[in-house]
């Protein structure tokens, strides 16, 4: 068969049904997040999800089979979120070169930027004091997308920010931010912490390691957690 042979498809068609198809899995994570907010997320149904979401509830099922997906893609578009506005701000000094006055300006602003979004979401804090045991398996590094984002992030941060990703400086991260599940931190004492913890990580940071290199990290090793399978 010939090119010319090819079916032709509209022009658009595949781009406005991308279009709708992000549209309605945006309401619904919207709506994930109202509902858990108010009503916890062992209370949350399917059928509350599609009604407040605005959708119905053979398009939910379309997008998410189960609740626990829902809550999973909230969790992980949260997380890819925070990264992005965590990079960006750590990448504000990343031109001042060496430990000068002005270096580790955005990463502390990353952190403590970080650790405020932890302490003011909602629907976290809604599982945090009314279903906190829903809180134990975010508090365990796993192999998931959202685990897998978390670390990449971190990497990425620290290297924005003038630091080293070794293992041993993405595992002081990330102990840090997951105090702030059950443990929030209000807005000065964020400010303080990220600014120690700063200068924490910029200490002997000569040769930052790229995003991406920091396998151990990722993977658990050296870090006191077991090693991926």
């Amino acid at each position: 068969m010939s090119s010319s042979d090819a079916p032709v498809r509209a022009a658009g068609l595949r781009t406005r049904s991308g279009n709708a198809m992000q549209r309605t899995r945006a309401a619904i994570l919207d709506a994930a997040a109202s509902c858990v907010e108010h009503d916890g997320v062992r209370r949350t149904t399917m059928g509350e999800l599609a009604r407040t979401g605005g959708v119905a509830k053979a398009t939910l099922y379309n997008h998410f089979r189960t609740k626990e997906a829902v809550v999973s893609a909230l969790l992980e578009a949260r997380v890819e979120a925070l990264v992005v506005q965590c990079r960006a701000l750590a990448g504000q000094d990343s031109h001042v070169p060496g430990p000068s006055a002005g270096a580790g300006t955005g990463l502390a602003a990353a952190l403590e930027h970080a650790a405020e979004a932890l302490a003011a979401s909602r629907p976290l804090r809604r599982v945090a004091e009314q279903e906190p045991a829903l809180l134990a398996p975010l508090a365990v590094p796993g192999d998931g997308r959202a685990w897998a984002a978390v670390r990449e992030g971190v990497e990425a941060v620290l290297v924005g920010g003038g630091a080293q990703a070794d293992p041993a400086r993405v595992e002081l991260v990330l102990r840090w931010l997951l105090s702030g599940l059950l443990w929030p931190l209000p807005g000065p004492a964020a400010r303080v912490q990220a600014e120690a913890l700063t200068a924490a990580l910029l200490a002997g940071a000569s040769s930052p390691t790229p995003p991406g290199r920091a396998s151990d990290a990722r993977s658990g090793r050296g870090l006191g957690w077991p090693a991926s399978t």
